[in-house]
């Protein structure tokens, strides 16, 4: 059984639905990012860098345990073992990585940006609101066009490019976003949406996540916790 260390993030989410989606056993250990929890040197060991999500595998490739963390690449591992979401053959699985590298370079970190001076910023600075917004809205401009073409993200299969990206769009209004400038990209989340591992995906710890309001947790999450030696 995968032991799963995450919590109710987009990033999280990523991992919660491709293990929905491949039908892996998983025990599920809530890392409360707002309080703190993933600062415990315990998690830290896991990964190292301090964020959700991580797994340890009892069963790795070589039959000894492996721990990953890193989103992108813990989808990838699961790809691999269990031979779902990413396609065998060369040219398939670069299209299929572009586009997981496009969420990890571009999406996640461009619309955390969003959300951070959109919602959360102590002080609103309008040049920040305006840039990430504006970056928001060309990258949905990209996979909208990117759609116009392909059923998927990264072609005609559904893949481990799409479960990384939609978590990220499920906080639109958070990021300014009118989905009437954007309708192929639209029908995708929508069909992405109605699958059943990624609702299930979806609601791994959310009843635990509260919203971020107390000052304890911002300064957990944005100040100078993040920055203090663990």
């Amino acid at each position: 059984m995968i032991e799963l260390y995450s919590w109710a993030t987009p990033n999280g989410h990523k991992i919660h639905i491709m293990l929905e989606e491949c039908g892996l056993a998983y025990r599920t250990h809530a890392v409360d990012i707002g309080s703190g929890a993933q600062f415990d040197p315990a998690f830290l060991a896991i990964s190292p860098n301090n964020k959700i999500p991580a797994i340890v595998d009892p069963d790795g490739p070589d039959g000894a345990p492996i721990s990953l963390f890193e989103s992108g690449a813990i989808l990838l591992y699961l790809a691999g073992k269990t031979g779902r979401f990413l396609p065998d053959d060369t040219r398939g699985k670069y299209e299929v990585l572009q586009w997981l590298m496009f969420q990890m370079g571009g999406v996640g970190p461009m619309l955390g940006q969003a959300h951070h001076f959109r919602i959360y910023a102590p002080e609103k600075i309008d040049y920040a609101v305006t840039r990430y917004t504006n970056e928001a809205k060309r990258l949905y401009g990209v996979m909208n066009k990117r759609l116009a073409n392909s059923r998927y993200l990264g072609g005609k299969d559904y893949s481990i490019a799409d479960m990384a990206v939609f978590p990220w769009l499920r906080s639109w209004k958070n990021q300014g976003i009118d989905w009437a400038d954007y309708p192929h990209l639209k029908g995708w989340f929508d069909e992405i949406g109605h699958r059943p591992a990624v609702q299930r995906g979806c609601e791994v710890l959310a009843d635990q996540r509260k919203p971020i309001t107390d000052d304890k947790a911002r300064e957990v999450l944005f100040g100078a916790t993040q920055y203090a030696r663990h």
